[in-house]
């Protein structure tokens, strides 16, 4: 399975603990198709996808129609996470470019890369 970047994916989250988003919901894909084919494990990273406004560079929107998304919606940067290629039960399209680079800027603050 080889998808880009920015792409919104449709994922099962089970068994979660605590904070971390749970159950069937809209993630976006954020690791590098390159990176992800030459791994020694089949996984992705993603981020989950939420209806509910956040505030600040970690939780940046996501326009409804963008990619898929019915509704306007917010990349949950802080819950980062990397899962088996099985959990993906649906691909939609992929986000704009300027959604994209507001996820990469966030991820950088986040992972402390600048």
């Amino acid at each position: 399975m080889r998808l880009a970047r920015g792409t919104p994916i449709l994922v099962g989250l089970d068994l979660p603990i605590a904070h971390e988003q749970r159950g069937v919901r809209p993630c976006i894909l954020v690791s590098d198709p390159e990176v992800t084919e030459d791994q020694r494990f089949p996984v992705l990273c993603i981020v989950p996808i939420t209806g509910t406004r956040g505030r600040g560079a970690l939780y940046p929107p996501l326009d409804a129609g963008s990619g898929g998304l019915r509704k306007r919606s917010f990349a949950l940067l802080d819950q980062i996470r990397t899962i088996d290629k099985r959990r993906v039960r649906k691909v939609f399209g992929k986000i704009a470019p300027a959604e994209l680079a507001a996820i990469d800027e966030g991820l950088r603050l986040l992972l402390g890369l600048r």
